[in-house]
């Protein structure tokens, strides 16, 4: 069997971002709204990955000429991301729907960006809670429970602090935890990708008895999922675990409803 190459599928985009926090005035150090905001969070630094290929791409502000000239200049970093997301066709993340998402469109429009084109998302800390009774469905917490490992530690806000005013070591230390957290990110999509029901069908463009959580093409036939009034062949990936449901079946029986 000739598994089917990268391009012969949807393309998943593995996704997490780093951003510099909020500067404003407040009143109060805890639980309390800022009066005025002196600077709005900007993006640090991001890593992406493919999910069927190797590499990272791994970007920070350092790795582009405007920062010479304005540190928290973050138009040539988010315009990269821009690129990798145009041609995803999903993007997963932990907590992607809530906040890599939605923050990286507001740094998109604020330079200047026009939408790029449209893609899934798969969100793994949304699907952690609706299909699982974790103990905490924090990224870090799920790879220790799931036994894929753990987060790199930060030591703290002082990261993000030394970044921020330009220490090499510092922004060494940010990229390898943001890469970090994409690796742990893929080990725990693929481990619940089986349970997640709406996946988006990536086995699509490979057959029509392909997978739609893997693409693969090794599937068999395991009875029937069954409504009111039909039924439809079901399948398990014999890859991934997955089930998932293939065309109707008409009932032979009488429906109960009277007819109108």
């Amino acid at each position: 069997m000739i598994e089917p190459t990268t391009k012969d599928k949807l393309k998943i985009l593995l996704l997490d971002i780093e951003t510099a926090p909020l500067i404003g005035f407040s009143w109060e150090r805890y639980d309390t709204n800022l009066l005025e905001v002196v600077r709005d969070r900007y993006m640090l630094c991001f890593t992406v990955k493919w999910l069927d290929e190797k590499k990272y791409h791994t970007y920070s502000l350092p790795d582009f000429p405007s920062y010479l000239k304005d540190k928290e200049n973050d138009k040539e970093l988010v315009t990269k991301l821009w690129d990798f997301m145009n041609e995803a066709d999903v993007i997963v993340g932990h907590y992607c729907d809530g906040f890599d998402v939605k923050v990286t469109n507001a740094r998109f429009i604020v330079n200047g960006l026009l939408p790029p084109s449209t893609y899934r998302t798969v969100d793994t800390l949304k699907e952690a809670k609706k299909k699982f009774k974790f103990s905490s469905n924090k990224l870090d917490d799920l790879g220790h429970a799931l036994g894929l490992g753990r987060k790199l530690s930060t030591g703290g806000f002082k990261l993000w602090k030394e970044c921020m005013e330009g220490k090499d070591a510092a922004w060494k230390k940010m990229t390898s935890y943001n890469k970090m957290d994409v690796t742990l990110l893929e080990k725990v999509y693929l481990k619940i990708r089986p349970w997640i029901k709406n996946h988006p069908n990536i086995g699509i463009l490979v057959d029509k008895l392909a997978c739609h959580c893997c693409a693969s093409k090794n599937t068999q036939r395991r009875g029937y999922n069954y409504t009111k009034l039909t039924k439809y062949i079901r399948y398990l990936c014999k890859d991934c675990g997955s089930w998932s449901q293939g065309t109707m079946e008409k009932s032979n029986e009488q429906s109960v409803y009277p007819r109108k």
